[in-house]
Parts: structure tokens; C-alpha cells; sequence
């Protein structure tokens, strides 16, 4: 599958309980015909876990990230630091190019 977001990109959650929180997106899950497709940003929709003591890890409650869905993240614009679509672009030499809808900036 190919998604307008990737790994290491700038997202804003724009529904839910952690709606607002900007983040970095630390992995990409592809969904099949069951179930979406999903994200991991960093310090968004930490779920506290309870740890069962193991000979290296003393154990306990221990915070985490969980996947969120990928509809609920937008793309940061570069420029206005809002939220943004993208669009695939074309270039005069082939290459293709991600594109922020409202500033036109391209995205790395």
C-alpha cells in the first residue's frame, strides 16, 4: 500500500481524545480488508500497561504508545505549522514529490 504519510513526518491528531497533540510518526502499519490502517506517534495515546516481572525488568505499570488510525492524523504544513492535505506531484523530471494542499510547499 502506499500512504501520504511516513515515517518521521509531523502529524496533528484531529479527533479523539488526544485531539491537537502534534507528534512524529515512529512507524506506519498497513491494514488489510478487516481492519485500517494505523499509526505510532511519539507522546500521543499513551495507554498505561501493567508488566509482568521478568529477570531483567523489574516489571510494574509502564506507559506506551498505541497505533492510533491513520484517518484521525493530518499532515503539519511546513510553512503554517497547521494542519494540511497532501497531494502527489509530478516534476519536470519525473520524480514524484508530496505536497501540502494549502501552501504548496513540498514535503521531505
Amino acid at each position: 500500500m502506499k500512504f501520504k504519510i511516513k515515517k518521521k513526518d509531523k502529524v496533528v491528531v484531529i479527533s479523539g481524545r488526544d485531539k491537537g497533540k502534534v507528534g512524529e510518526v515512529m512507524e506506519v502499519i498497513p491494514g488489510d480488508c478487516e481492519t485500517p490502517a494505523r499509526v505510532l506517534v511519539s507522546k500521543v495515546n499513551v495507554v498505561t500497561k501493567h508488566k509482568k516481572p521478568t529477570q531483567t525488568d523489574p516489571g510494574g505499570l509502564v506507559k506506551t504508545e498505541a497505533p492510533l488510525a491513520l484517518s484521525k492524523v493530518m499532515l503539519v504544513d511546513p510553512k503554517s505549522e497547521k494542519p494540511t492535505r497532501v497531494r502527489v506531484k509530478t516534476l519536470q523530471n519525473g520524480d514524484k514529490v508530496r505536497v501540502a494542499v494549502k501552501s504548496g510547499e513540498t514535503i521531505a
